[in-house]
């Protein structure tokens, strides 16, 4: 009991004892989220300007609700990081050289190839949570349970965006019907 007791300072620093840090397998794990949630915020805020053609307010304003919610993901994941002692990497050259997102086009982009375009970095960043989850679940069940809400919100936001280029009956994949 007295191992997660405050430690004094001693001489050469601050000393603390807490109950759990993670390893460095649950760090690079976290880090591949945190990367890829920073890139989908960038993606879609790319998208969000560029994008051009029929129904753009209703989709610029989802980008906008997709980069507000993916903006507090990735927030949540460094902070979470920071409470169990990893240090995260946001910074632009990581992000670019880490990132499994696909390429965004720099240029002026159709609303239903926008549609596509966000829908596989969306898919791309759930994909990369579902990669991890097993493996943060073993570890930190409380970590797994962050990435449980960041994934439903995301198959959630793929779901409704991309439903604005799905034929009834007709699209891949198909609805499951009993």
């Amino acid at each position: 009991m007295t191992d997660t007791l405050p430690a004094r300072t001693s001489k050469s620093g601050h000393v603390a004892r807490p109950p759990f840090k993670a390893s460095k397998k649950l760090a690079d794990n976290l880090q591949l989220l945190h990367v890829d949630l920073i890139d989908l915020h960038l993606v879609a805020k790319q998208a969000h300007w560029n994008l051009v053609g029929r129904n753009f307010r209703d989709l610029h304003l989802q980008l906008d609700e997709l980069v507000a919610d993916v903006r507090e993901f990735s927030d949540t994941v460094a902070e979470r990081m920071r409470a169990i002692f990893i240090t995260p990497d946001g910074r632009a050259a990581t992000v670019a050289a880490k990132s499994s997102l696909p390429e965004f086009p720099a240029d002026e982009v159709d609303t239903a190839a926008t549609v596509d375009l966000i829908v596989a970095s969306l898919y791309a960043t759930a994909d990369t949570t579902r990669s991890i989850h097993d493996a943060v679940d073993d570890e930190d069940p409380t970590t797994a349970d962050i990435l449980h809400g960041i994934l439903m919100r995301l198959e959630q936001l793929a779901w409704m965006i991309d439903s604005e280029n799905r034929t009834a009956n007709k699209s891949t994949p198909k609805s499951i019907h009993e």
